[in-house]
């Protein structure tokens, strides 16, 4: 306010000298009067009759038509839901989940193996050695690797009732596909669901006894993905679990 420019136009400009105070009064003086209501008069039904009903209800909400499916919709409505493949089976104390957390986040030899066969239950689930047939046609191990991979990718639905650790052994055009899988019941699961069958034909499957030496060794090979591995004849290159 000191520059030229602004005295020309608003002159001397004199500051406050005291800090501002609430004046109670001044301030009930600036409010607006509220009107009184007026009366209520006696008599007179119209006067004290309320509204009608109908104007105070809503409108009720209408419900949205339904769309009309198209053809596509139609047959897939019509289609009765899937069965659970493993619906026939008795319960079983053995909690696959259970062993899945302690396999993800614990110590492999030392925690989860040892919980997997402290809670197996041999009734209820059974333990496979899988072996691809094919191993001639195997070339880069990429390749080899895609192949385990798309097969637990077809496999998703039966992951809940399902484990396996696949392995790879040898190099680029020496190499070989085993696995072990545990299922819930005392079957092959893929038979259970024509969705599951794409691939397990093209490997030759074993049970196993879990109360052999030798299962024990291959489950403690498999899952730890180190091991001796005699009955392959080739280094271990890398693994894939499904779980």
């Amino acid at each position: 306010v000191n520059q030229p420019q602004f005295k020309a136009v608003l002159g001397e400009v004199k500051l406050c000298e005291k800090m501002a105070q609430f004046d109670a009064k001044k301030f009930a003086e600036m409010q607006p009067k509220k009107d009184a209501p007026p009366k209520k008069e006696k008599g007179g039904k119209e006067a004290a009759k309320p509204q009608e009903k109908k104007e105070k209800k809503k409108e009720e909400k209408k419900p949205a038509p339904e769309e009309e499916m198209d053809d596509c919709d139609a047959v897939l409505a019509a289609e009765p839901k899937a069965k659970d493949p493993f619906a026939h089976l008795p319960k079983s104390p053995f909690v696959m989940d259970e062993f899945k957390r302690k396999y993800s986040n614990e110590d492999t030899l030392t925690v989860a193996i040892p919980h997997f066969w402290e809670h197996f239950d041999p009734e209820g689930y059974s333990v496979w050695y899988s072996q691809y047939k094919y191993p001639e046609e195997l070339t880069q191990t990429f390749k080899s690797c895609n192949l385990i991979t798309g097969m637990f990718q077809r496999l998703d639905k039966l992951r809940k009732n399902a484990f396996a650790s696949v392995l790879l052994f040898g190099t680029n055009n020496d190499s070989a596909i085993s696995g072990v899988w545990i299922f819930r019941g005392q079957e092959l699961a893929f038979t259970l669901c024509p969705d599951w069958q794409i691939d397990y034909e093209s490997y030759d499957w074993r049970k196993l006894d879990p109360n052999s030496e030798e299962c024990k060794t291959l489950v403690k090979e498999y899952f730890a993905w180190e091991g001796d591995f005699k009955h392959v004849g080739k280094a271990f290159n890398q693994g894939k679990v499904f779980k």
